[in-house]
């Protein structure tokens, strides 16, 4: 089996969507926890998480590249840099310096740049992104605490953050297919474009998008576009078409739920779970004067619980209360406090006989899959859309759920627990 699509991925939750996307579709897909430094792994798409959409800049583009250079010495075909369905960033980046990095090091004269998810009611029309029928900039992730997204026009947020002209192809042009989409590719290629938002209203513009960029050696965007690509592998005879069912091995074990997302959503699977389960709430105020002994604490709660069902453990907490403690720590130091927790309880929890752990938030995943040594992930059912079962390599197998913040009705945790039994 050789290596076809090559995947960037800025966060590991984000890595688990784009994952599920492209197994659905038909592709053996494996995900793996930064750069492998063994053997590669036999796979048709190999998506690399890092942990790099909120981190500087600079960094960002480095650790990226790095992953670009090791894809294409292991053979791809293709490079794919997936960032959030909300297009999460700052005017400073991350995502313009990492696509500009990314075209200069392939050599590449022009990409799209296409975060939207129809099935998770995420939309583009005319440049804007919608969250369901609210624009970016009216929705909950105006007051995201780390990437506040306060403009929904996509070509003025990317513009930005690059040096090169965006442009657009808008939704009348999509509608017509992907030949009028690749005339439109070629036509800003001549005025100069190297960056185009591209319009998405329905899933199947997502196919006709992808279809499109088949020749491009590098696409960018949200998982949804991904639909589109094995497809193009197929009419090349590089694919087989292959029966999209998947399933895993079981991880058995004791279970629990770490919840360090502050979303919408996340805040109702919360409530909704706490009515289930033993359930404790982490304060970064009172995390911030005795680390240690706070989760000596929560350990103690917890030992005698698990053999009875599974346990919640979050930081979720209003917009409000997140204000506070970052008023009191700093924002950054805040949002680091909470992901050591989260990190050191799944060691403390996995010591315990904990082989199921779902985990809500993408900078908590990422915290919580380096410490357990996680190095890939194999990948399973779809449990709602973008969010997959997956079960890690090594040992001990480790049934994880890796979900973003915003993903998930609000009977989730008890689905993703589930799918993990």
């Amino acid at each position: 089996m050789s290596l076809l699509l090559g995947c960037i991925a800025d966060d590991f939750t984000g890595a688990t969507d784009l994952a599920n996307m492209l197994t659905r579709h038909g592709m053996k897909t494996i995900q793996t926890i930064g750069i492998p430094k063994g053997d590669i792994p036999d796979a048709e798409a190999i998506v690399v998480a890092l942990k790099s959409r909120t981190i500087p800049a600079a960094e960002a583009v480095a650790q990226s590249l790095e992953a670009c250079r090791w894809l294409k010495a292991a053979g791809a075909r293709q490079i794919f840099f997936k960032y959030c369905s909300t297009f999460d960033s700052t005017d400073k980046g991350n995502i313009g310096p990492v696509a500009d990095a990314l075209l200069d090091e392939l050599a590449a004269p022009f990409t799209i740049a296409c975060p939207a998810f129809p099935e998770n009611k995420r939309s583009i029309y005319l440049g804007h992104l919608f969250v369901g029928n609210e624009l970016l900039s009216d929705s909950s992730m105006r007051n995201h605490p780390l990437t506040p997204m306060r403009d929904s026009n996509l070509v003025r947020v990317l513009g930005r953050q690059t040096k090169r002209k965006v442009g657009l192809v808008p939704a009348n042009v999509v509608a017509r297919g992907s030949e009028a989409i690749a005339q439109a590719f070629a036509q800003l290629q001549k005025d100069g474009v190297q960056h185009a938002i591209v319009d998405a209203l329905q899933d199947e513009d997502l196919f006709s998008i992808g279809h499109a960029a088949s020749a491009m050696a590098l696409v960018t965007g949200g998982s949804g576009i991904a639909m589109g690509l094995p497809d193009n592998f197929r009419a090349q005879g590089l694919l087989a078409k292959r029966d999209q069912k998947v399933s895993l091995a079981k991880a058995g074990g004791l279970s629990a739920v770490l919840a360090g997302s502050c979303s919408v959503a996340t805040l109702k699977q919360v409530e909704t779970f706490k009515s289930r389960a033993p359930a404790y709430a982490l304060d970064p105020l009172i995390l911030i004067d005795n680390l240690d002994n706070s989760l000596a604490e929560v350990m103690a709660w917890a030992r005698p619980l698990l053999a009875k069902g599974p346990v919640l453990i979050y930081s979720t907490a209003t917009p409000d209360r997140v204000a506070e403690a970052q008023g009191r720590l700093g924002r950054d130091k805040a949002g680091e406090l909470i992901e050591l927790a989260m990190a050191r309880l799944a060691t403390m929890l996995t010591t315990e006989g904990v082989h199921r752990l779902v985990v809500a938030g993408g900078e908590t995943s990422g915290a919580v899959v380096s410490a357990l040594g996680v190095e890939a992930l194999e990948i399973g059912p779809q449990i709602a859309p973008g969010v997959p079962a997956t079960l890690a390599t090594g040992s001990p197998r480790l049934g994880l759920v890796l979900k973003s913040g915003n993903f998930g009705g609000p009977e989730f945790f008890s689905e993703a627990l589930d799918a993990l039994s």
